[in-house]
């Protein structure tokens, strides 16, 4: 194009930014509105997979040994566009297996390295993430030789496991069956700042107690995986740092054992690289230029060396031989005074007092020389806490003591995100079931379903009662980290049955009834407790004029107190939940974007999200018995009633003075029905209302239960993997 066809004075006719850039976006211009977009990513328009690509099969036929046997050779084939620290892969690969692992958090069940995320922004620009794209670029070649069945997830977590046997452990073992993404998660919220790496204190209500943390974030900067490794706000004081590892080690789900375990273990090999200025090196990957290809933080410094690499400008080594595991980091850590000092990047760091040369580790790249060897302020912390160092004298004493619980705890940190056992595939899978895996018995298929159904109906439960404890034992379960759900029916222990979100006495009283029930058919409570949310479902169904079966699969099993970490499940508990119109209090962030965030966990789609809400609206299934939204004259129908009073002209809505809102009949005045925020944003959004608009039509009434149903069922659903063969 020569340009004679632009008009006069608009310059270039191409979009800049792109239509779907931020500058484009609903929200800059309504930055209030609901934004969908978390319910609709990683559809089938963004992957590029064959519709009928079964990755779980693919990893059944994957070359594993072959796999193993091409990244241990990796870890010693030195390149020289990025030089291996003494010719050994190790470190690097660990860091990017823990890096990617490290950004899980308990709270909420996201981050993690079981969707291969690392590989977008924001995480592959992090400033904690520098250099790591390196270490993919070093995996492409084995990730290009095995395609489909090898996704990124799998590979760089398996890239540490193999690091780490490479240099002398015996890990605790891995588990393939990792799916990757294709493109950055809208779902997780890393914290409010516009800058990295910006002051603590934004994320704190009081920095110097660290359980103030913004829930549900871990780190304490935006841009890092756990601590400052410099010191609070980068500043060195051990002791301080040592009460933040905790913290943010505990909203990844470690104790005090595993975060010791981790921390030495993950600093006995390796080394930290900050041996030129910070200012030389270049942009991140998303902000490097397009002939970079993704590479970024240049170091026109780096001149072939691995000695000059940079990532967090801390320097040196942590033991005497990094490409080993044995007990140096120990023996640096305790047998030497350490003083603070800085790298050459001016980050700080310790070093020892009077350590002779010959006992200094050699340099990554000059084996002749030998330099300093160093400690984060977080490693001080290891020897100044009292709880941290009792701990590491213990692993001090017995080395397998120390080698079987840093494997345990690098298993946890490197799975923890993949749900159940079941979804572990591969010859390395260990056959031990781990509390924190959420086990659940194998539960029975045998027993007569028809049967049972008929003896739930004799109960006399209500079906709006039977429908809310089935939603809420279901609900539990977060796509994120594949734990909770009805399967294994937590729900009946500690601390589930105690939840102000599960209306503990009718719980109890419905549990009193369901319970005989399934001692007595052989059916586990699990079961009964789903069954009768279909029972309850499907009278409503028929109030409404239709015959819609539910579906259901048997065979859920019923966890036991001791099967059940009630601490973990502790974060599980709904704190809102607007399929039943409930919060626990009033919060900063509104009723329906809370709605959004369970939707999202649940793996619902916006559609399926508007249909279950205008369902359990008229099912009368509110927490409480609340009317909130129930906008019909005829609750426990499961009729369109919602959706055709939400968009009826002839009626307005008004705010009231407790914050929720009347729907006002025009003509006269009189007030019909009372909502909340949760309830009119179906009506108000523009996308939310568009679904609305389907199911307040004349013709479909049927489809709104054929909907419904098939949007429960997947509630019911999610957490089966059980059914996985």
């Amino acid at each position: 194009m020569d340009g004679s066809h632009v008009p006069p004075g608009t310059g270039c006719p191409v979009m800049h930014g792109g239509n779907t850039g931020m500058d484009n976006a609903v929200t800059k211009w309504w930055p209030d509105a609901l934004n969908l977009d978390i319910l609709h990513q990683h559809d089938t328009r963004t992957n590029p997979m064959d519709a009928d690509y079964d990755h779980r099969e693919a990893v059944k036929a994957l070359e594993h040994a072959a796999v193993k046997a091409d990244v241990h050779a990796l870890m010693r084939d030195s390149q020289d566009w990025w030089p291996a620290d003494w010719g050994h892969y190790g470190g690097l690969m660990i860091r990017l297996a823990w890096h990617a692992a490290g950004s899980y958090r308990m709270g909420d069940g996201r981050g993690g390295a079981g969707s291969g995320n690392i590989r977008f922004a924001p995480l592959n620009s992090w400033p904690d993430n520098a250099s790591l794209d390196k270490a993919r670029r070093l995996l492409w070649p084995a990730k290009k030789k095995y395609g489909n069945a090898l996704s990124w997830a799998d590979l760089i977590i398996l890239s540490g496991n193999i690091a780490y046997e490479s240099m002398g452990l015996k890990t605790f073992g891995f588990g393939f069956g990792r799916q990757d993404i294709w493109g950055p998660e809208k779902d997780v919220y890393w914290g409010s700042e516009n800058e990295w790496l910006a002051p603590s204190e934004k994320r704190y209500g009081d920095l110097e107690t660290p359980s103030t943390m913004e829930n549900p974030l871990a780190a304490v900067h935006m841009g890092l995986i756990y601590v400052n490794p410099e010191g609070v706000n980068g500043n060195p004081d051990p002791a301080r740092t040592a009460l933040h590892v905790r913290e943010t080690f505990a909203r990844m789900a470690m104790n005090d054992e595993e975060t010791a375990a981790l921390t030495c273990g993950g600093h006995t090999v390796g080394k930290a690289h900050g041996g030129g200025a910070h200012d030389q090196i270049g942009a991140e990957p998303e902000g490097c230029p397009v002939h970079a290809q993704g590479l970024g933080w240049s170091n026109p410094g780096h001149g072939g060396k691995a000695t000059n690499a940079f990532t967090s400008g801390i320097e040196g080594a942590w033991t005497k031989e990094p490409t080993k595991w044995d007990m140096g980091y120990f023996d640096y850590l305790f047998d030497y005074e350490w003083e603070l000092t800085k790298s050459a990047a001016g980050a700080n760091q310790w070093q020892p007092v009077n350590m002779p040369e010959n006992e200094m580790p050699v340099d990554a790249t000059d084996l002749s020389k030998h330099v300093k060897p160093m400690m984060t302020d977080a490693d001080m912390a290891m020897k100044v806490d009292p709880i941290y160092n009792e701990i590491c004298q213990r692993f001090r004493a017995d080395p397998e003591y120390f080698a079987d619980a840093f494997g345990r705890a690098w298993f946890k940190l490197t799975h923890r995100d993949m749900g159940p056992r079941a979804n572990y595939l591969g010859p390395d899978v260990p056959a031990e079931d781990l509390i924190w895996q959420d086990p659940i018995p194998a539960g029975s298929t045998s027993y007569d379903v028809d049967a049972v159904k008929a003896k739930i109906a004799e109960t006399g439960l209500s079906a709006s009662d039977m429908i809310a404890t089935a939603w809420d034992s279901a609900r539990t379960f977060r796509g994120s980290d594949k734990r909770g759900g009805a399967n294994g029916a937590r729900i009946r222990l500690a601390p589930q049955k105690d939840w102000a979100g599960n209306e503990p006495e009718r719980l109890a009283t419905v549990l009193g009834a369901l319970e005989p029930i399934a001692a007595n058919s052989g059916a586990s409570i699990a079961d009964v407790i789903v069954l009768a949310g279909n029972v309850g479902l499907e009278h409503s169904i028929k109030a409404a004029g239709f015959d819609v079966a539910v579906p259901f699969t048997a065979g859920r099993g019923d966890a036991t107190d001791a099967q059940t970490d009630a601490d973990s499940f502790s974060v599980l508990e709904p704190l809102a939940d607007g399929f039943r119109n409930w919060q626990k209090e009033t919060y900063a962030v509104s009723p329906e974007a809370m709605m959004l965030d369970r939707a999202q966990l649940l793996g619902l789609t916006a559609a399926e999200m508007t249909v279950l809400v205008g369902g359990m609206r008229v099912l009368g299934a509110n927490h409480g018995g609340s009317s909130h939204g129930v906008f019909t004259d005829r609750p426990g129908t499961l009729s369109t009633d919602f959706f055709v009073n939400l968009t009826d002209m002839a009626l307005s809505w008004s705010p009231a003075e407790d914050g929720t809102y009347t729907l006002n009949d025009r003509a006269t005045g009189d007030v019909k029905f009372t909502a909340t925020s949760a309830d009119l944003v179906f009506g108000s959004n523009s996308i939310l209302r568009g679904y609305a608009e389907v199911y307040a039509q004349d013709d479909n009434a049927e489809k709104f239960v054929r909907d419904f149903v098939a949007a429960w069922t997947k509630v019911m659903m999610n957490d089966r993997f059980d059914l996985l063969s």
